[in-house]
């Protein structure tokens, strides 16, 4: 059985966001795009009736690929954590590696990480490392550049 997939209160309500977006609003433009180019006649060099049934494509795509996630993934509220000494879903960890430069990550499902804003996937190999981590604790890593150690500064939810 797979692991389940956790996610965010606010990552669900952002792939909601998303879905209703395309239903409501992108899909419907399209298919009036779709139907007014149809009834100009020769749909083969048609540009706007081609262009418009392939965007079609790819928003059905993105819906589905939508509503299969909604229905897989488990909202998981980070501030119900009964236990916030440790890192669980939802943490958001500052870390030091050996030169004593900080880092702060928060533990997120994977459609909602972005690295950038440090919002890393629960999968993650460093978020895997930091997994139960306590403050204090020291943790190695295996990132592609070779092993890191790193030490939890802080935890909050």
């Amino acid at each position: 059985m797979a692991e389940p997939a956790p996610i965010t209160p606010q990552g669900f309500r952002a792939l909601r966001q998303r879905y209703e977006q395309l239903f409501a609003t992108e899909r419907p433009k399209l298919v009036e795009t779709i139907s007014w180019a149809a009834g100009n006649g020769d749909r083969s060099e048609n540009g706007d009736y081609i262009y418009g049934r392939k965007k079609l494509r790819e928003v059905d795509r993105e819906l589905s690929h939508l509503s299969r996630r909604m229905k897989a993934v488990t909202v998981v509220d980070p501030s119900q954590q009964p236990d916030r000494s440790r890192a669980w879903f939802g943490a958001t960890v500052t870390i030091a590696d050996e030169d004593d430069n900080q880092r702060t990550v928060t533990l997120v499902g994977e459609d909602e990480a972005d690295a950038s804003a440090g919002r890393i996937s629960w999968r993650s190999p460093l978020a895997r490392a930091l997994r139960g981590a306590a403050i204090g604790d020291l943790r190695r890593v295996t990132l592609p550049a070779g092993e890191r150690d790193y030490e939890v500064t802080a935890i909050t939810y």
